[in-house]
């Protein structure tokens, strides 16, 4: 009997054979004035050596915001179709605002996943809704809920570059070695993504990836090796003014932007170099020497990445997009600081307190370390945006949302030096990918029915210069920040806040978008906004003024300015968890802050019962980090509360006698002293009914401590809240923990 010979049925193929890798490099935070690429002076050797092998695009927008860019970028939509017209921690009810992307705008990889690619994500997500960034999920808006078979990095909006808080797929994971072992979050970033390269030449080969590399450089906190921050010791002595001069001429002598671009004049509300007191200047120079170093170090890891594919054989069909920042950048460090989220909370400050205590720590050195939160003077932030007068959280000028666009590849695209000028935005990319592979966007995915995109194709602009790309109209808006592009011409309104400027402004609570004062440009003849024509041209303006209502009502951006609901008009419906009381075993660890307790502004009583070793020693709770928090510990014996404001200023209490060995009680009781946003806390120690301890906190954090860190038990597993156990870190109590109960009062 003949014996019959079957083959398998070939895998059904969806894709082109010769469907392209994709790789999406995406920068945080940083503007177009500061890569040496485009004439800035951080040295930027791989995003030069892209743009040699590939092309530029020099009028790429981003929309001036990190979630924003994010969601638009992923799902081919404009921000606020998508939940995101705010960042994801400050969200609130309303539909354009609400932080959820909806099923509805499946996100490009999902739908490239669905059609035969495998996907991964490295670094910062920043779109999650914050309520759910717990290790109990639910996971559905996680990476891995939302097209990605992989994910490694951190799901806030920063992260300590040297003791993140991190995740891979789901599940919370500690870094790999400590700052002390050489530790860095980019580092670690680069060699997961190696991993997962080499993994799928080994595994997986016949599918094409795409990969998202999402670095939290260059947002805050500064944090690099001195080393690197050494590279450029005095390099910025003279200052952010004449830097900009310098990066003006060089970006004109590099055919980056047009010979007759103008640059664009500083606001009068911020300050000059000549106004900084020369006893300040050392310190604001050392902050941009570490930014810089920061940032050239992240693009090293990228030049690993770019070696490793061409090792592995993948060079020429993989398409390289790298863009250099997902908005401009950021003046979040306001007058220069040593702990960013100082600004967040809007807690007032002098240069002169962040030097003194820098001094407290070792000086100028210490910047960069992670014994600081550092971030540069918004002043560097404007020069980093040269030429434009904007930055980060301004939608309405060009320095927060025009961002450089390299892109690579070798199989299909012919290097050419000069760069493409279409009007492109973030939410191009997707169509753009889906053109390249054939892929019409589907009317459904996983049954749902699918919003339309917002983007346009600019595929055919990567083999002809002049080809016709993008769209005609794009709006931009961030916290009332806003714009409108029309067909060479942009309106735009600044909105009502200076993000240099500390605080908030007076009368913002009063703040009605249709008296703001409306500007006019055309960008087709004026590249960086500096000639208003309002006054000109009043019927244009007018038209364009209606296309943005027109706009804003159709991509649910109503209410103009809602992104400032919960940042500026009611910090307290911040999202936050909705439980009153908790109950934790001595093991609950990485409970991210925004869901966790708030034992730094609400009246709140913890007990722990617990059993004291022979001088005992170790966190009981911790929650924030070194940069901002509060902590309860034994030292030797001695029950220990200290409550860090921000680095500058630290409340400690100690009791005079040690806790003896056995079981005990401890109690720690916070009430507001004054009961008002940042008021100062009452805070008492008792062990077993007996006061030991109490002291003040003269002023309190009234939103939060951290954007990444979170509330350990038995432990301190991020950065160290209390320089008195810093060298012990993470000092896990060597007692035995048996419940913590947390209760507002």
């Amino acid at each position: 009997m003949q014996e019959s010979v079957y083959s398998p049925r070939p895998k059904e193929g969806r894709l082109p054979a010769d469907a392209p890798n994709i790789l999406v490099v995406l920068v945080d935070d940083a503007g177009p004035g500061l890569p040496s690429t485009f004439g800035g002076e951080v040295q930027t050797p791989t995003l030069t050596r892209t743009l040699g092998e590939g092309i530029g695009y020099n009028r790429f927008h981003t929309t001036a915001m990190c979630s924003p860019t994010r969601a638009s970028l992923l799902t081919g939509r404009n921000h606020h179709r998508v939940g995101n017209g705010q960042i994801a921690e400050l969200a609130n009810d309303w539909d354009g605002y609400s932080g959820h992307i909806p099923k509805s705008s499946a996100t490009g990889p999902e739908v490239l996943r669905r059609y035969g690619y495998t996907t991964a994500a490295f670094g910062k997500w920043h779109n999650t809704p914050a309520e759910e960034t717990t290790a109990a999920g639910p996971f559905d808006n996680w990476p891995t809920g939302v097209g990605f078979d992989y994910f490694y990095g951190f799901l806030a909006g920063e992260a300590s570059q040297y003791e993140p808080h991190l995740v891979r797929n789901t599940t919370v994971v500690l870094p790999p070695k400590s700052p002390e072992e050489g530790y860095h979050l980019s580092e670690d970033l680069a060699d997961d993504a190696i991993g997962w390269l080499r993994r799928h030449r080994a595994l997986d080969a016949d599918r094409p990836f795409f990969m998202y590399w999402a670095s939290g450089c260059l947002h805050g906190p500064h944090h690099i090796m001195k080393e690197w921050a050494d590279r450029y010791a005095g390099k910025f002595d003279d200052g952010w003014d004449a830097y900009r001069e310098r990066v003006y001429e060089r970006a004109k002598d590099q055919g980056w932007i047009p010979q007759d671009a103008d640059l664009t004049d500083r606001d009068p509300t911020m300050p000059a170099w000549g106004d900084i007191p020369e006893e300040e200047k050392p310190f604001q120079r050392r902050l941009m020497e570490v930014a810089a170093g920061f940032a050239e170090h992240c693009d090293v890891q990228v030049g690993r990445l770019l070696d490793e594919l061409d090792d592995l054989g993948y060079r020429d069909n993989t398409l390289v997009v790298y863009i250099w920042g997902d908005n401009g950048s950021s003046g979040e460090g306001q007058n220069g600081t040593i702990s960013e989220l100082l600004a967040q909370n809007g807690i007032p400050t002098t240069t002169a307190m962040h030097i003194a205590a820098l001094e407290e720590l070792g000086g100028l050195d210490v910047l960069g370390s992670p014994k600081t939160d550092n971030m540069y003077h918004a002043g560097w932030a404007w020069a980093g945006s040269t030429p434009y007068k904007g930055m980060k959280l301004l939608a309405s000028h060009l320095g927060g949302t025009r961002n450089p666009m390299v892109v690579r590849w070798p199989a299909k695209v012919d290097p050419d030096p000069v760069p493409r000028a279409q009007f492109l935005h973030c939410n191009d990319l997707v169509p753009t990918f889906y053109d390249l592979v054939g892929i019409t966007p589907p009317r459904t995915v996983h049954g749902v029915p699918q919003d339309p995109l917002d983007g346009a194709s600019f595929a055919a602009t990567l083999v002809d210069r002049d080809a016709k790309a993008g769209k005609l109209t794009q709006y931009f808006e961030i916290m009332g920040s806003r714009a409108i592009y029309h067909d060479g011409w942009m309106a735009s309104a600044f909105g009502p806040r200076s993000p240099w400027v500390p605080g908030l402004p007076a009368g913002i609570h009063d703040w009605n978008p249709d008296d703001d004062t409306w500007e006019l440009y055309h960008l087709d003849e004026d590249w960086t906004q500096s000639r208003d024509l309002a006054a000109q041209h009043p019927k244009k303006l007018a038209q364009l003024r209606e296309l943005f209502a027109i706009e804003a009502a159709k991509n649910k951006v109503l209410p103009v300015g809602g992104g400032l609901w919960v940042a500026a008009m009611h910090p307290e419906q911040r999202i936050s968890t909705p439980y009153t009381s908790w109950r934790f075993t001595g093991d609950v660890v990485r409970m991210p802050e925004f869901c966790a307790p708030a034992l730094g502004n609400k009246d709140n009583r913890v007990t722990i019962d617990l059993v004291v070793p022979e001088s005992g020693s170790g966190v009981l709770y911790a929650l924030g980090g070194n940069g901002g928090g509060l902590t309860c510990f034994l030292d030797d014996g001695h029950l220990c509360f200290e409550y860090n404001l921000f680095i500058l200023m630290r409340t400690k209490i100690r009791s005079a006698q040690p806790v003896s060995p056995g079981r005990h009680t401890v109690e720690v009781v916070t009430t507001y002293a004054e009961v008002r946003p940042g008021g100062p806390l009452d805070v008492v120690l008792s062990v077993d009914g007996s006061e030991v301890g109490r002291s003040t906190v003269p002023v309190s954090a009234p939103l939060l401590f951290t954007a990444n860190d979170c509330l350990d038990i038995g432990t301190c597993l991020g950065s160290p809240v209390s320089l008195d156990y810093f060298d012990r870190a993470p000092f896990p109590f060597d007692g035995t923990i048996d419940t913590v109960v947390v209760e507002y009062l």
